[in-house]
Order: C-alpha cells, then structure tokens, then sequence
C-alpha cells in the first residue's frame, strides 16, 4: 500500500510539472509589453542557434539567465532550413524547436525574429540562393513571386511553432515575432522607390493575419503599420520613440561589440559604454532590451556573409564564442540588471520624468502617487566628473555614467565603476602528453583546372554567383590559346602581362598548370584585379582562373543583385609595344566546385589519399587528411592553424568553417587602452592592427570521439600543416579594482536593504570552475595603484600588509570577499580615495 502510494505521489508531481505551462495572453500599451494584465520590463539576449552546438545549448541559456536575462533572441535562417526549396531540415544545430524548448525549461521567455531576411552577416542575409532563380522576383519590395516565397516561409516556422505550442498564447515561451529586418534603414528602404510602402503593409498585414496570439515587430521601421511595434537597433537608443504614444520604447539590438572581418582588427566594446547605452534606454522610458549578441558563436561551414566576415562570430559578447563567460562584461551586465529590476515597479507604473541638473548632467525620475521612486542620474558630458544635487542629497557622477537610484536615495549602481572581477584568458598549446600527435598525414591534389564530367563550355565571361548556385565557393574559367610566335603581345614570352578583372572576391590564375599570380579583395572592396607577367609558350597554352567567394553579401539595397566572378576584360598585353588582346569574348570552359567537393574528400573517405612519399607543403590546391585523439578535459578547444594559407577545415565531416590565417590587419587605427568615454562606433576599440584577423578556430567538443578523430584540411595558397596544433582555452588570472567610491555590491542590496545601507564597497574573487581554489596572489595592493589587469603596479600611496590580507583571505578557497576599507588595510595616505587592485591566479 505505501508502495503504491509513492507511486501516486510521484505520478501527481510529474503530471503537475507537465501541465504547468498555461497560455498567456500577451499585449502592449505605450510602456511595456504586457503579459497576463502586468506591464514587463524585459532584459533579453541574442544566442543564434546554428553559431553553436546541441550540446552547448543548456550551458548558454543558463549562463543567460544567471546574468540576469529575461528572454532569448534569436533569428530564424531561412536558406538553413529550406536548402532545396520544399526540402526541410531541422536537425542538428538545426533543431529550432529543440532550442526554444530548452530556453522554456530554464524558465526564459523567447524573442523570435523571423525575417526572413536576417542580415545577421549570415550567407546572403539568410535567403536561399534558389529563390534568386524564380522568374520575375525581386527580393524585399511589392513583387508577387517574391512574396508568395515569403509568405510560404513564414507560414512554415509559425505554424511549426504552434504544432509544438510554443507562442506564449499557447502556453509557450515566444512572446513576440519579428518580421522583417532594418528594411527602413536610410540606405534600404529609399532605394525600392514607390513599392517599399506597399511592401511594408503587406508584410505586416501577413504576419498579423498569421493569429500567434503575440505581437509583432518590424526594427529600424518608423512607417511600420499598426499593430505593427517599431524597435531600435544600435548602439545607443535611449533618443529613440515609437511612431505611436500607444506602442512601448523597445530596443531589438544593443550591439554588444562588432563583427570581425577576414582582413580586420578585432572590435572590442567596453562594458561601461554597454552599460552606459542600457541605463539611458531605460532613463527615459525603455521597457524592453535586447543584447546583440549575448553570444555570438562560430560561422560553421559556409555560413558567414559579408562578403569577407570571418569565421569567428565573438563579436566581444558577455559569452565568449566558445560558451566562457567574459568578464568584467557578463558581471556588469548582471549587477546591472538587478538595478534596474529593483527600479521595475516604479518603472512600469508611470511615465519617466526627465529634467536637466546642468549642463550634460540629465534625471530620469519614475514617480508614483503611491509612493514609489526610483531614479537614473545621468552625466553624459566625456570629459568631467560632476557632483549634483537630487532629492536634496549630493551625488558624484563620473563622466559617461548612469547611477541608479530605486529608492530615488541610494546609489546602487554607477555604469562606470565595475566591481565585477575581470578574467584573463589564453589559449594554451597542447603537449603531446595532452593530446596525441596528429599521425598518418595524407594528401590529395586538387586538380588544376578542369577535371569534372559536368564541366561546360560558354562564349564569353560568367557571372560567379548565377553559375554556381553558391554550391561552392569556387569556379573555375578555363580557356586555351594558341601562341604562333608572331603575336604582339607575345614578344619573347616573358614580356606578356595577363590582366584579369573580377568582381571579387578572389582569384588565383594559373598558365599552363602553373600558377602565376593571385589576388584578394577585402571587406570594403570586393573587386579585384589581377596584373602579373607570365611566361607563354609557342603551341597550346591554357589559362586557367580559379574564382572565390568568401560569404555571399548580406545587407544593403539589392544586396541579392551584387555579382562575383571574372566579368572581365580578361586581356594579354605585351609590355613593350603596348598591344593588348581581349580574351573576354572567346569560349571558355567552366567547372562549379572542386574536384574534391564532387568526390566528398572532406569526411575523410576515398582511396586517392597519397602517404608517399614526402608531404608536399608550401603548395597551392592541396587536400591533407590526418587523424588524432581529442584532448582530454573540458576546456574549450581550437585549431591553431597560423602555419596555413587559406581554406575550410573539417573534423569528422562537419566543416569548423573557413580559415584564413595569412590575411591581416592593417597596421594601423588600434588603440591600447580604450576610452569607454563618448559615443562609441565600430571602430572606435580595434585591438591585433598588424595582426590575422583570425588564427584560432573552434572546434566543438561534442564534435569529437575519444580517439580516432579525422581533420581534413583545404589548404588553396600553400601552407605546412605539419605545423597545426590545438590549444585549450584556460583562465590565466583574476583581477579587481574597486575603490571606497564604489557602490556596494548590488547583491547586497537584493537581499537586505538595511545592511546594504551600512556596507561599504566589497571585492569579490572567484574561481571560474567549481573545482578551482584561489591558488597565488600576484598582485595586491591598496591606495593608488596604476595599471591594468595583467600588469597592476603600484602607486606613491599603498598599504604594505595589503598582500598578506589578501592571501589570508583568499588563498585555498574558491571565493572570497574583502571589505575595500581603511578597516580591512589601514590608512596608508590620508585624505584620498583609495583603490584596492589585486591579481590572483585559480588552479
């Protein structure tokens, strides 16, 4: 009888958790979103799914919603799911629906951005490249065919989210839809003349008429229809209003950092900014923010758009594109969403009420009849310090900074004094005693010209994209000519210049089966051309140019419209006479792809793989092959592969995307140290000028066997794979600096107020994985120390038993807290403020 009736107990409690999930009815009014009666402010985050893994997944959204996030974001990429046009896929990194439900499970709403266009520097802004074929369609404006295709799309995804009851009107998490994308951009909407409007109606009238139960919106779109919500994306919308007094202050993309491109420094964005842009949005009147991206992740496979974004998709997000929290930025971020839920009460009851405090200097009050009060004091000056009056009370506010007031007294919050620890990471190269020799290298050589069955012949120069379908991104243009001896040009052979010129994105050219000269675009000039002396000989000689797209582009008018390829002229030109002969207009034979993509040498199959004799290195259009075991452990993990030119990479099939490690920075434009102080632009914080733009790439954990693992390897420029190895991705130390000007920890607050307003600013150290202890101190020191994390010094002014206390408190534990006080140090210079600094190492 017990028995049974643990049974039953059981059987009630798993019945109670699965029918949990009740419908919501979810609206808006002119300050918030509104779910079951209650206004919301809402904090969210962007993680898009197919940037990372099935495994990862669980880990991203719980490291969201510990930093405070409310929702997650993400695009949803058409070209993805619809590859062949009728044919789905959702599988894998795929699994849209999956994913929705793991954020459900934790406990998290779901913004969905349908589109379906995405820019999102995604593969042609994430539309197929079949739908470019469909006769008479034009992408984006008042086309039938065009949307017809749009409206099959999106009736596609909504209907399999209500299939799996995921809209929030269903008892689901999605509690708004986007359809389409910064359509009303300067630089977009102008360009589709007088069928823009129309297509906008049209677009929303589609996705209301879809009954989701949730609202939609359309970003960056100020003629967006009722009920349509207009949002605000970049880096700062805190001047941002609705087209309507009845439709809520609402931020879709808070970019968080920037995109990295093959050939760029690497963008950075200081948290103090992010925070700085956050605090203002919700100052005057923001109810809903969303961070692009609170993880980036990998451009796996072809994916990436541009033309030139790399793989690497970090974009400096509070989650690093490998699934590590980044600090100070996760941390801040998090203490400041906590400041602003403890404003959330007064904040959805009324409207903010801003006056000005001086010059620069800005109060955003949210006051109620009942009582309620809660504060942002703004200083938006960049260069001065201020100290105001409010409420009767004396306020220092740095430059550039927000502080948060909830009870419209106390300061729990500045934007610009962080009392998150800041984490050095590296990637360290793996021994051989952590990871097995890569072994049993082989080689394929990728044929030069054409080798396939279905090449074809074509009078004249062929646009890239229209011929390849982007089913690869390489096309070859081969053509013959015959040298009598007595052509203007030919004078000696070694006098004839080859001159080709394409649309991009590069081009390697080859004269009989030998190559002669190559050329690369860049991320702001995809064209290039090619002018190289090359050596021809009497008879039959062959000409063969091997095109590359790097990323189809993803933004602007008619972006769908821009071409690749050799267009021409293509011309042979004799250096001392001057004549020229156009090759443009002959026939010339073409082949889509590689030899080796036909014949699927990237999951490590066929029985061409050559192991003898010597591996030929330095040499283009090679296929390598070789097998290792994975690391052990479950630190991240990537290829180092600096010894290599250009190409795309597989481990066990799955592509870890393209590498480019020869391609660098300008020397030029990057700055050591970053001012967060004044309005930021994407390239205002460039670090690595002179540097690859990228040499790490990431190879997923749960990719990977306990041994066995198979790396394929494209290599088109010529490298030494011999040379490739992994490196784990480890913390090197923890630093903090915190002054006696600091607020008091914001969790303080949370938990008890009284005690909060007797606290003084604390420091916190903690080890970034449960099983870490505090292990060394490297640096501590309390009164004026200068410097940065990784190289603190001290100042004129410091205590000298600042170390010891710090290792007494700290070494052998996972976390410690140190009052930052004359209390816990002593006195060492009187009438200053003091700064604590310290740096310690985890093991």
């Amino acid at each position: 009888m017990r028995g049974t009736m643990v049974l039953f107990l059981f059987m009630i409690v798993f019945l109670s958790a699965v029918t949990t999930s009740f419908a919501a009815t979810v609206t808006y009014d002119h300050r918030a979103l509104v779910i079951d009666g209650k206004r919301k402010v809402l904090i969210s985050g962007a993680i898009h799914y197919p940037r990372s893994t099935p495994q990862m997944w669980p880990d991203l959204i719980q490291k969201s919603k510990d930093g405070g996030l409310d929702a997650i974001e993400t695009y949803v990429f058409w070209n993805l799911h619809e590859p062949v046009r009728g044919q789905y896929d959702f599988e894998g990194r795929k699994d849209l629906v999956s994913f929705i439900k793991l954020v459900k499970q934790a406990g998290l709403y779901v913004v969905l951005r349908i589109g379906p266009y995405v820019c999102a520097e995604w593969n042609y802004g994430g539309f197929p490249l079949w739908l470019h074929f469909i006769p008479g369609i034009e992408f984006r404006t008042d086309n039938e065919p065009f949307k017809v295709e749009m409206q099959r799309f999106t009736t596609k995804i909504v209907d399999l989210m209500k299939q799996e009851s995921l809209f929030a009107s269903e008892g689901g998490p999605i509690i708004f839809s986007q359809i389409e994308n910064e359509y009303g951009n300067g630089d977009i909407e102008p360009y589709y003349g007088n069928r823009a409007k129309p297509y906008v109606d049209w677009a929303a009238g589609m996705a209301t008429s879809l009954n989701t139960g949730v609202p939609w919106n359309m970003c960056q779109q100020k003629d967006a229809p009722d009920p349509i919500i207009n949002t605000c994306n970049g880096f700062y919308c805190d001047q941002f209003t609705p087209n309507s007094d009845k439709k809520p202050k609402m931020w879709t993309e808070n970019w968080t950092g920037w995109f990295l491109s093959f050939g760029g420094a690497v963008p950075t964005r200081p948290v103090e900014d992010v925070a700085f842009a956050v605090a203002r949005f919700f100052q005057r009147g923001g109810t809903f923010q969303n961070y692009y991206m609170y993880h980036g992740g990998t451009n796996f496979g072809r994916t990436s758009g541009g033309p030139f974004i790399a793989t690497s998709y970090d974009y400096d997000a509070p989650i690093d594109e490998y699934g590590l929290i980044r600090q100070p930025k996760w941390g801040h971020l998090k203490d400041l969403h906590k400041a602003i839920k403890l404003c959330e009460e007064a904040m959805i009851a009324t409207d903010p009420t801003i006056t000005s405090l001086g010059p620069n200097l800005e109060a955003g009050v949210y006051r109620t009849g009942s009582g309620l009060c809660s504060a942002f004091l703004a200083n938006v000056g960049t260069q001065s310090d201020a100290t105001v009056n409010f409420n009767g009370n004396s306020y220092k506010l740095p430059a550039w900074s927000v502080s948060i007031l909830p009870d419209c007294k106390n300061v729990v919050f500045n934007t610009a004094k962080i009392n998150s620890m800041r984490t050095l990471s590296r990637f360290i190269s793996q021994s051989s005693e952590d990871v097995a020799s890569f072994s049993g290298w082989s080689w394929v050589n990728e044929p030069v010209g054409i080798s396939s069955q279905n090449a074809f012949m074509k009078l004249g120069l062929a646009e890239q994209i229209n011929t390849t379908g982007d089913k690869s991104d390489y096309l070859w243009y081969s053509a013959s000519i015959e040298i009598k001896g007595n052509e203007p040009f030919f004078q000696d052979g070694s006098q004839t210049v080859l001159h080709v010129q394409s649309l991009g994105h590069a081009l390697y050219a080859f004269i009989n089966k030998k190559l002669a000269g190559s050329v690369k675009g860049s991320s702001g000039n995809a064209k290039v051309a090619l002018e190289v002396p090359i050596s021809l000989v009497t008879g039959k000689n062959t000409i063969d140019l091997l095109s590359l797209t790097v990323g189809l582009q993803n933004y602007g008018a008619f972006f769908d419209l821009k071409g690749a390829g050799v267009t021409g002229p293509v011309q042979l030109k004799g250096l001392t006479n001057g004549s020229t002969t156009d090759l443009s207009s002959q026939q010339w034979t073409y082949q889509i792809g590689l030899k080796g993509e036909e014949i699927g040498l990237s999951n490590g199959g066929s029985s061409l793989w050559v192991s003898q004799p010597a591996l030929p290195k330095n040499q283009p259009l090679i296929w390598y092959k070789t097998n290792f075991d994975a690391a052990g452990g479950n630190e991240p993990l990537a290829l180092d592969l600096s010894s290599l030119g250009k190409g795309e990479a597989w481990v066990n099939g799955q592509s870890i995307g393209r590498y480019w490690p020869t391609n660098n920075a300008p020397n030029g434009g990057c700055v050591s140290s970053c001012n967060y102080r004044g309005s930021f632009n994407s390239n205002k914080c460039l670090k690595d000028c002179g540097k690859p733009s990228q040499l790490l790439y990431h190879v997923p954990r749960d990719w990977l066997k306990p041994s066995g693992n198979v790396l394929v390897l494209f290599e088109e420029m010529g490298g030494d794979p011999t040379q490739i190895s992994f490196a784990t991705r480890q913390i090197g130390s923890l630093c903090s600096r915190v002054s006696e000007s600091h607020p008091v920890p914001i969790d303080i607050w949370t938990s008890d107020q009284e005690a909060a307003k007797k606290a003084g600013p604390t420091m916190l150290l903690e080890c970034p994985s449960a099983n870490q202890v505090i292990s060394s101190i490297k640096f501590a020191s309390f009164g004026t120390p200068g410097g940065t994390c990784g190289s603190f010094s001290h100042g004129k002014c410091s205590s000298k038993n600042a170390i010891s206390i710090i290792q007494k408190a700290c070494v052998g534990s996972r976390k410690c807290n140190i009052g930052v006080s004359i209390a816990t140090f002593g006195d060492p210079c009187l009438g200053i403020t003091k700064t604590l600094a310290v740096e310690a190492s985890c093991t």
